[in-house]
């Protein structure tokens, strides 16, 4: 069995203490695919300790982070752009827009995403949505820039069954975290009507941590209870689950 990490921060300094011993224990459970998505230009390295240290395991995307889209978001745009021209990436990610924080930027937001997005597209490269509070907004920026180019994930997908459709339409998988297993997240509602091959698992660790860890610091290897929580929804054996998510993750990523 391996499962798949689609979405994981652990170049956070929340894992300063112990980030090997917490990848390893990750590793040693079956979890040995982490994708790495970029903030802004100040994680860049950090991310490429990360790689260094886990080369075999470790997968990175660029991009800027939505509530990191400041009045320098040219100059860090053009960071990515560089990036991307440097080495290979899995994705351009995590990108998107989050209304949750500061509303005041959505139209930078906009223009930050819209151009990421042509980054990808430019480099047949799949896109990782960030979207907090702004599913219209998003749905609005998609619905102008699709076409067969255009495939990702919908990292931390939190919306309804309605919702959850309209992003698979723009050729998006589902990324299932913790939330699917809060009482009040929702999504456990609903997401067994999505067919599992549109679905990919995902931490977002340090954040999001799934019960009964909810609050705590989120580790890598909690991806489990994520796992064990479709398993029970879709009726499956959790190897299934893991065989279907880690194939589908492959299908975006290419690796």
């Amino acid at each position: 069995m391996i499962i798949t990490d689609t979405h994981t921060h652990l170049y956070s300094d929340a894992f300063d203490e112990d980030r090997k011993t917490a990848i390893q224990t990750a590793i040693d459970n079956n979890i040995q695919r982490f994708f790495i998505p970029a903030i802004d230009s100040e994680t860049t390295q950090s991310m490429y300790d990360l790689e260094k240290a886990f080369p075999d395991n470790v997968f990175l995307m660029m991009g800027l982070h939505p509530t990191h889209v400041k009045e320098n978001f040219e100059e860090e745009l053009k960071h990515v752009e560089e990036e991307l021209d440097k080495r290979k990436f899995y994705a351009v990610g995590e990108i998107g827009i989050d209304l949750y924080w500061d509303k005041s930027t959505l139209g930078i937001q906009k223009q930050a995403f819209k151009r990421q997005i042509e980054f990808a597209k430019d480099r047949e490269l799949p896109i990782v949505i960030h979207c907090r509070d702004a599913f219209e907004e998003i749905f609005e920026v998609l619905e102008e820039v699709k076409d067969d180019k255009l495939f990702g994930i919908f990292h931390c997908f939190t919306g309804n069954l309605e919702q959850a459709r309209q992003a698979l339409s723009y050729n998006m998988k589902l990324g299932i975290g913790g939330v699917v297993t809060f009482k009040n997240g929702g999504v456990d509602k609903f997401i067994n009507q999505i067919p599992l091959d549109e679905i990919v698992l995902e931490t977002d660790s340090p954040y999001l941590a799934p019960a009964p860890y909810r609050g705590k610091r989120n580790d890598p290897v909690y991806i489990l209870k994520v796992a064990e929580k479709l398993a029970t929804l879709y009726d499956l054996p959790i190897e299934e689950v893991a065989e279907i998510t880690t194939k589908n993750s492959k299908e975006v990523f290419g690796i």
